[in-house]
């Protein structure tokens, strides 16, 4: 059975590829047809009878050309169909009772079906219709309302039928085939788009964790440096807060780069995102390095949805490292967490004279991250120098988080700031 069909898909596939073979041997089908239909009599009364005549030779001669003008049916269906109606017309007027030319013509009319609009079906199927009906009842020695030339209505009808129903399952076919690949494009973009997205993602969060820390502990190193020969405990105190620094550098790095591990894995972190409930740790850390932070009003019940109090704990971490770089020796901050409705206020404001605007250190990206932070959720970021001195960062974040929409510029494109 296996051998049978693949036997019989390969001469499938090569009918395909090969019309032209199909179409010579549909003629050659369509002329033994005729010619053994032509043996036969209507008759009258007790019906048709096989063996009472033999066709005439004329007969024949109009048969063949009908037959093998079959073979270009696809190359050119309308010419194919007007040469073998008028075969057909022309045995219908002279020979009593006719050859079944009309057999050729039915094919071809069912071509032109098959092969063009439903417009041109109706039109060119009444006309064909029409004439053959016409020719076969006015020329006939039969009356006309004989079952023959009712016959020669119903055959070419049904090959208009057959041929539209054809020409609209490919169709059908066709728009299904259209809409699935369109449907695997769309998800292949979607999957590009969420790995574009993620990776952005998880890029804000390896600069917010590793600016952080690292400005930690270049601070802290540099302490223990300047203190070293003369304050050798001050100078171990500076080199703890390093060692600290770095551990919980490494920490939330791995738990950053866990997140691209698959699910199940035994090694992935488990702990929660960070977030305001753990925002006295970061502010202690940053006192420590010796930035002196005031966290002037924090409201946290009830509790921010998972991607809000991530957003805002890292423009909180972001702000205030920018500050210890940026703002300059004797620098306080001030760090403020309001709720107001439906949003959440962030502000991080400072008294330093560096200004906070990133030129110090080179450029970087942490108000570009902080902004494309905010602004995926459907919030708004702003920063700037303040007037008498210092920077201030406020974030409006909605308490209802929404994602924007892919592509559409936002605040993010419109700075330039450096971190």
């Amino acid at each position: 059975m296996t051998t049978l069909g693949s036997g019989v898909l390969r001469i499938r596939y090569w009918l395909r590829d090969h019309p032209l073979a199909l179409d010579a041997a549909l003629a050659l089908a369509v002329l033994v047809a005729m010619i053994v239909g032509s043996f036969a009599h209507p008759g009258a009364g007790n019906g048709p009878t096989f063996g009472t005549r033999a066709p005439a030779v004329s007969s024949v001669l109009l048969m063949v050309p009908g037959a093998v003008a079959l073979i270009w049916r696809r190359r050119n269906p309308m010419a194919v169909l007007a040469f073998t109606a008028g075969l057909t017309v022309v045995e219908l007027v002279r020979s009593d009772p006719p050859a079944p030319v009309v057999m050729s013509t039915v094919i071809a009319l069912y071509t032109v079906a098959a092969r063009t609009d439903r417009p041109t079906t109706w039109r060119v199927g009444l006309l064909t219709v029409a004439v053959l009906t016409a020719a076969a009842m006015l020329f006939g020695a039969a009356p006309w309302y004989a079952q023959e030339n009712f016959g020669v209505f119903a055959w070419t009808g049904m090959a208009c039928a057959a041929g539209d129903a054809v020409r609209s399952r490919r169709a059908f076919v066709d728009a299904i085939r259209e809409r699935a690949e369109r449907a695997e494009r769309t998800r292949d973009e979607e999957a590009r788009r969420r790995v574009a997205e993620e990776r952005l993602r998880i890029a804000r969060d390896l600069h917010d964790v590793v600016a952080h820390h690292i400005a930690l502990v270049n601070v802290q190193a540099g302490v223990a440096a300047h203190v070293m020969d003369k304050r050798p405990d001050q100078a171990k105190e500076a080199l703890a807060h390093v060692r600290e620094a770095s551990r919980s550098a490494l920490d939330e790095l791995r738990a950053t780069v866990g997140l691209l591990r698959q699910s199940g894995d035994p090694e992935a972190p488990t702990e929660p995102a960070p977030g305001l409930a753990v925002l006295d740790d970061l502010v202690d850390t940053v006192r420590r390095a010796g930035l002196p932070v005031e966290v002037a009003c924090t409201d946290r019940r009830p509790p921010l949805p998972a991607a809000v109090d991530l957003a805002a704990y890292r423009v909180i971490q972001e702000a205030l490292t920018n500050v210890r770089k940026h703002a300059g020796p004797g620098a306080r901050a001030e760090v403020s967490v309001v709720r107001v409705g439906s949003t959440a206020e962030i502000t991080v404001i400072d008294n330093g004279d560096g200004g906070g605007d990133g030129e110090g250190d080179g450029g970087g990206h942490g108000l570009l991250g902080m902004r494309e932070r905010v602004t995926a959720l459907g919030g708004t970021l702003t920063a700037g120098p303040r007037y008498g001195g210092g920077f201030r960062v406020h974030a409006i974040l909605p308490v209802e988080a929404r994602t924007a929409e892919s592509g559409k510029p936002g605040a993010a494109g419109r700075t330039g700031e450096n971190a």
